[in-house]
């Protein structure tokens, strides 16, 4: 079957994809579009259908209904074609634990016509010293990097990294950050999987929300932070309680909470535009004749836009 169109500059299409395991719809109609060098984050809570909707882009499960395309292919018709030029890594990868690095890497190129260079590729990892290294003897880091780089064997215009740093400690996840970023300055288009907001927004170039199903957002980070109704989080901590109905009046306040902690009266709240919200309650703070002992302004994050998305909390 000959390749399908894309549009200038698509990578990745997705129509109306839906997936159903009998009475269960696991995908309930998703559409989107990826653009050749971008970094394409899909988020959701658990059960959302990530899973799903990335297994059926990499062609090992195929859709109810709809169509995916990866540059120009049609996935269902042509799974191998698209196989030779995508690279996936997986949250859990099994590798044979009594070959070399070097070995391994070298065996999963020779599935393909196109291959990288194995040394060249644990440079990329830093890794080069461990080549002649067994899998039982690296870190679970080292394990992290070598799933990435195992993913690039075939020189991929695609690939899909599924939660890649999933357990790694900060400085080893910024790590793997840069790591993804070389990917993408490589040429490849990346689609990234994650449950680290942070890492979404750090990232991606664009983010979809998936929700039952469904993409219920997609945007930028920032275009989806600057979509809220509530964009900013205000703490304030008083010597004294305020009242709170009068905070809850402030024009573009909402969500207000004050607590009593060991350290004064903690007030939490949601405002539109913080300067005016916080130029209000300061003015309120003198009235009441009480000390302001500390005030915060932060922006909002992709967790809000979880939260406003699915109505519920992030259990990520």
């Amino acid at each position: 079957m000959a390749a399908t169109t894309q549009a200038a500059g698509t990578v990745i299409t997705a129509r109306d994809l839906v997936k159903r395991y009998g009475d269960l719809t696991a995908l309930a109609g998703a559409s989107f579009e990826v653009a050749r060098g971008e970094i394409f984050g899909i988020l959701g809570p658990n059960g959302a259908g990530k899973t799903t909707l990335v297994e059926i882009l990499e062609g090992l499960t195929r859709p109810s209904a709809g169509t995916a395309t990866i540059l120009g292919l049609e996935v269902t018709e042509q799974p191998v074609e698209v196989k030779r030029r995508i690279g996936v890594q997986l949250q859990a990868s099994s590798y044979h634990q009594y070959l070399t690095l070097r070995e391994i890497l070298e065996l999963f190129g020779s599935f393909y016509p196109r291959r990288a260079d194995p040394l060249e590729l644990l440079r990329r990892v830093h890794l080069e010293d461990r080549a002649n290294a067994r899998m039982r003897t690296l870190s679970g880091g080292m394990r992290q990097r070598f799933s990435i780089v195992a993913a690039l064997v075939n020189e991929p215009e695609v690939v899909f990294f599924d939660e890649p740093t999933a357990g790694l400690d900060p400085d080893a996840r910024r790590d793997l950050w840069a790591i993804v970023r070389e990917v993408r300055a490589s040429g490849a288009t990346v689609v990234l999987t994650t449950h680290y907001m942070e890492e979404a927004e750090t990232l991606c170039d664009r983010v979809a929300f998936l929700h039952r199903g469904r993409i219920s957002a997609l945007d930028t980070p920032q275009g989806l932070i600057r979509g809220l109704n509530a964009a900013y989080r205000v703490t304030c901590t008083t010597s004294a309680p305020l009242e709170a109905a009068a905070v809850a009046a402030i024009p573009g306040a909402t969500r207000v909470v004050q607590e009593h902690a060991a350290d004064g009266y903690v007030l939490r709240l949601r405002a539109a535009a913080a300067p005016p919200v916080v130029a209000a309650l300061t003015a309120m703070v003198e009235r009441a004749g009480v000390t302001m002992l500390d005030l915060a302004v932060e922006p909002a994050t992709l967790e809000d836009v979880f939260i406003a998305v699915t109505g519920s909390e992030w259990d990520g």
